[in-house]
């Protein structure tokens, strides 16, 4: 099949899992350590999506103390049964615990979680056989693909689990969805590793419990070894449509660079045509959008609330961020803060205004603009001490990549400025041909002023690991500061940034 060029959410939006309620579709995602979890989205044709809001909005159902970069909440599983919305999931705090949710509406309220402590691994998946049995199936480690009875209601395990399929031999064989499909049940399953070794097979039985004999034409959607703009295409799931025709939503990444490429945005989701044969499915065409103009999402200083696809690491953002109206109040509490948003485009500018001595009310600090792909990878532009630094963390590396005095402070604080823009290298095949380049700085009476760039590759999966993507946002480092407005605007195409 050909690949998409464009996915359908873009950003930071992996492991999708979909089903379907009358002619509306609706789509839950990985959000690992960031909260709220598990980004809920609606859509009417599977190219064009809503953002509802999230299954784990509330500590009580999303207990982060402690997690990881790229701990946290990993690939869950919607469906819809009996009048509910169900989500599974595995939330990775030291051990993987998997534990379930329900809710009538896919905007909320989700309920608190029902946990499974006997059930180990991660990516569960639910369905129900003929006779209203509720089947567990998940990855076990060393084991492959395995499945139990569950009982919804107490997450108690009423069977001994029972080894389904290790896949056709790829490592890691995991991701498994089941449906029945007239009279048969087929499990599908992502294997090779979530690189650019990802698959996705397929097998099917007589049975929910088998046995099960693989495809013949396995794996039916992989990139691997070719030179589509999409690679690492794997994690699907299907769906039907009303008229009983079937797609098929997957996650894969956009490299960009030279050799080895390394992509920034984290695994995005991506939807393709299914197509029945010989009574199996098959990729066929690609589900995209339509090329989008830029996007701009402006917040001002009246005080409003995020916008609900505002995330934060290891807390939710009203944990440390406050709407006044004088603007948002970010406090460093525990350790530095951080609030912000996917980076969904390939090129963009954030801008803020900060004020940070404290004539705001509050006892001053310093804080500004990060653009990371985890805590330990980042480009930090901040004012403290009436000086404006731009920083680049790299691991245990840190380096200073411009300085300059603080502008703005008579007229309500200092502009600061993040810009990921095409990489300005000559040599299309040499090694110094990143992803992108991004750009600190400040503005003052004659506009922006660069205090340094960075090659955008030490801030990608391939240099930080990992399993998330960019997100860009307000930081605080220490006390408080106050943030008078942020604007992002990002883009594909750079041209369409221009003057903005």
């Amino acid at each position: 099949m050909q690949l998409p060029v464009r996915p359908v959410l873009p950003g930071f939006h992996p492991d999708p899992s979909v089903c379907r309620v009358g002619d509306v579709y609706y789509l839950a995602n990985s959000s690992f350590e960031y909260a709220p979890g598990v980004p809920i989205h609606r859509s009417t044709d599977l190219r064009t999506w809503e953002h509802l809001g999230h299954a784990l909005d509330r500590p009580s159902q999303l207990p982060l103390a402690g997690v990881s970069a790229s701990g946290g909440i990993l690939a869950p599983t919607l469906r819809h049964h009996d009048g509910r919305f169900w989500m599974i999931s595995t939330l990775l705090v030291g051990e993987p615990r998997m534990f379930l949710v329900t809710a009538e509406d896919a905007a909320g309220p989700w309920s608190d979680p029902v946990w499974i402590p006997d059930a180990l691994g991660i990516d569960p998946d639910l369905a129900w056989d003929d006779d209203g049995a509720c089947l567990l199936t998940w990855t076990r480690f060393g084991e492959g693909i395995v499945q139990a009875v569950l009982d919804p209601r107490t997450g108690a395990l009423l069977t001994e689990r029972r080894r389904l399929w290790q896949g056709t031999g790829g490592k890691f064989p995991e991701g498994p969805h089941l449906y029945r499909v007239g009279a048969l049940w087929y499990l599908l399953i992502a294997e090779g590793g979530t690189e650019r070794g990802h698959a996705v097979t397929i097998a099917r039985g007589p049975s929910p419990s088998g046995p099960f004999e693989a495809c013949p034409g396995n794996p039916i959607l992989t990139a691997r070894g070719s030179d589509a703009p999409v690679q690492s295409t794997g994690h699907a799931d299907l769906v039907r449509r009303p008229d009983g025709t079937w797609a098929m939503v997957y996650l894969g990444v956009r490299p960009r660079g030279s050799s080895p490429e390394w992509h920034v945005l984290g695994r995005e989701t991506f939807a393709c045509e299914v197509r029945w044969s010989e009574g199996w499915p098959g990729t066929a065409a690609p589900i995209q959008p339509d090329a989008a103009p830029a996007f701009t999402e402006h917040l001002t200083e009246a005080g409003e609330p995020l916008p609900p696809s505002w995330v934060a690491p290891g807390a939710f953002p009203a944990d440390v961020l406050k709407a006044t109206d004088q603007g948002l109040r970010l406090t460093a509490t525990a350790g530095p803060a951080f609030v912000g948003r996917r980076q969904e485009h390939l090129h963009l500018r954030a801008r803020a205004t900060v004020v940070t001595d404290g004539r705001a009310g509050g006892p001053g600090g310093a804080g500004g603009l990060e653009l990371r792909i985890d805590a330990r990878h980042a480009v930090r532009v901040e004012v403290a001490d009436g000086r404006v630094r731009a920083v680049a963390r790299i691991g245990a590396a840190h380096a200073v990549l411009g300085e300059a005095a603080a502008t703005g402070a008579a007229t309500g604080g200092t502009t600061l400025e993040l810009r990921v823009v095409p990489h300005s290298a000559a040599t299309p095949f040499g090694t110094d041909l990143g992803p992108d380049e991004v750009v600190a700085g400040l503005h003052g009476a004659d506009g922006f002023r660069e205090l340094g760039r960075i090659d955008g590759r030490y801030l990608s999966t391939e240099v930080a690991a990992g399993m998330t993507g960019r997100t860009v946002g307000l930081t605080c480092s220490e006390g408080e500061v106050l943030f008078r407005s942020f604007t992002y605007g990002g883009a594909d195409d750079p041209e369409a940034l221009d003057g903005r």
